[in-house]
């Protein structure tokens, strides 16, 4: 989507991955000697200039990848015009321009006075949607801390609790469903640790909450799978008979299930495949 040099309402690029802006007018002259103090280490002298002026130029410098001038020079405009309609959009531009920077924390503050101070702005659903960008964008490893995926999961939900019938609303869903995807495969992580290390119960708690919390991520079918392992290591052929059942009810020609129908026939345990007992499973573990 095209951005424009004028105040009316845009939409601004939905997705990162090194997204550019189109070109806007043509830099003003001043662009070249605030260059200089543009790399966000120094202030830009106060020069008055109008509001077209100085938007257009931190545009150019937006399109230009030097994100640095752009967000200086957004922050400019709404300095020199604070009550110039310029200003609103200059202040959202501004985030993006830290976005674009991958300085995410600078965005996070800058979108967050936005939407105090314009709550009912078209553009608020962008600046909620692009908070949450924020946070998607740090999602590490599992391996790592999982706090950014947490944040970024919190943010997407409220992006698609507050603006159900937008774009925004539509791409967060997706994005839901991935950051899902990475906390069941930390709990997953974590449980296969405590396996090996012979805890068992710890192990069966993480792979319960992938099971209970996130059911349909790739992640639950190993989770049941897990269980069962679990359960015959501790002698509970009971409970390792429901974790299978549950397993070859909802996933029956999985490679997984098939792993557990032949662990427990090896452990000389008979797998349970009848209603009844899948019921009772289900139950049991929901």
């Amino acid at each position: 989507m095209p951005f424009r040099t004028d105040p009316a309402p845009i939409r601004p690029v939905r997705s990162r991955r090194r997204a550019r802006p189109l070109t806007a007018a043509v830099a003003a002259a001043g662009l070249l000697a605030l260059a200089a103090c543009g790399s966000g280490e120094e202030e830009i002298p106060y020069v008055e200039r109008p509001a077209e002026s100085i938007y257009t130029e931190a545009f150019n410098a937006l399109d230009d990848e030097n994100y640095s001038l752009a967000s200086d020079l957004f922050d400019e405009v709404e300095r020199q015009h604070p009550y110039s309609q310029w200003s609103t959009r200059a202040q959202i531009m501004s985030a993006f321009s830290h976005y674009q920077a991958t300085r995410y924390d600078d965005a996070i503050v800058a979108l967050d006075r936005f939407i105090q101070l314009h709550p009912g702005n078209q553009d608020v659903d962008y600046a909620y949607y692009l908070k949450a960008l924020c946070y998607y964008e740090r999602i590490s490893d599992v391996e790592r801390d999982q706090q950014m995926t947490v944040l970024a999961l919190e943010s997407l939900r409220e992006v698609v609790n507050r603006f159900p019938e937008t774009d925004y609303a539509t791409d967060a869903a997706l994005k839901i469903d991935l950051t899902r995807d990475q906390l069941a495969g930390k709990d997953m992580e974590i449980g296969r640790w405590y396996l090996r290390q012979g805890h068992w119960n710890a192990a069966i708690n993480r792979f319960l909450s992938v099971v209970r919390n996130y059911e349909t991520t790739t992640h639950t079918p190993e989770a049941l799978h897990r269980m069962v392992e679990a359960y015959l290591s501790m002698g509970l052929a009971r409970e390792a008979q429901r974790s299978a059942a549950v397993l070859g009810f909802n996933y029956p020609g999985s490679d997984w299930y098939l792993d557990s129908y032949a662990l427990l026939v090896d452990e000389g345990v008979r797998p349970r495949e009848d209603q009844g007992f899948i019921d009772d499973a289900l139950d049991w573990i929901f």
